[in-house]
C-alpha cells in the first residue's frame, strides 16, 4: 500500500497514526457505512466537508459521521454571515480529493479547518487518509496539530 499525502504529512510532523483499510462501495460512500466496515461507532469516524463562506471563502468542516453540519455554527466560527457546502463538482478542483476521500491534510491549497468539539471526547478517531478505502487512526490532538484546526460545536444529529 502506497502512502498518501496525508500520511506523509503526519510522518513529517512525527505524529503517530495507523492506517485502517476497508472495502469501498462507490454507491455507498456514507461515513456511517465506513464506520460499520471498520467496526467503529459512527461518531468516532469523522467526515470532511468543503464549504464556502461569503467573507472568508473556502474552508473545511470535520464532523462525526453520524451528524449533519450546522451551517450557522460554522459561519459564526469562520467569521462569515453566510456559508454553504460547495457543489460536489467543485470538491475535487478545490481540494484535489474525490468524494469519499476528502481530508484536511494535503489539500491542493491550504484552507482553514474547523473541527467539531466532539472529537476531543475520544482517545483516537478515524479521519480520511485522502483516498477511498483508507482512514487514519490517530489522537484528536495530533489531528488538530497537523491541520491547525479551530474547534467548535459544528455538528447536529442527523435527521
Amino acid at each position: 500500500m502506497s502512502k498518501t499525502n496525508a500520511a506523509r504529512i503526519l510522518d513529517r510532523l512525527k505524529l503517530p497514526y495507523q492506517v485502517l483499510e476497508y472495502a469501498v462501495d462507490p454507491d455507498d460512500l456514507a461515513a456511517e457505512s465506513t464506520a460499520e466496515k471498520l467496526g467503529l461507532p459512527p461518531e468516532q469516524v469523522f467526515k470532511t466537508l468543503v464549504a464556502r463562506g461569503d467573507r472568508t471563502g473556502v474552508c473545511l468542516a470535520v464532523i462525526p459521521g453520524s451528524a449533519q453540519l450546522d451551517l450557522k455554527a460554522l459561519a459564526v466560527l469562520a467569521g462569515d454571515r453566510n456559508i454553504a457546502t460547495v457543489p460536489l463538482k467543485d470538491v475535487q478542483p478545490l481540494t484535489g480529493y474525490i468524494r469519499g476521500g476528502v481530508t484536511a491534510l494535503g489539500t491542493k491549497k491550504i484552507y482553514p479547518v474547523y473541527v467539531d468539539e466532539s472529537m476531543l471526547g475520544f482517545e483516537r478517531v478515524a479521519v480520511s487518509a485522502g483516498k477511498r478505502g483508507l482512514m487514519l487512526w490517530l489522537a484528536p490532538q495530533d489531528y488538530l496539530t497537523a491541520t491547525g484546526a479551530a474547534v467548535g460545536a459544528l455538528a447536529r444529529p442527523s435527521a
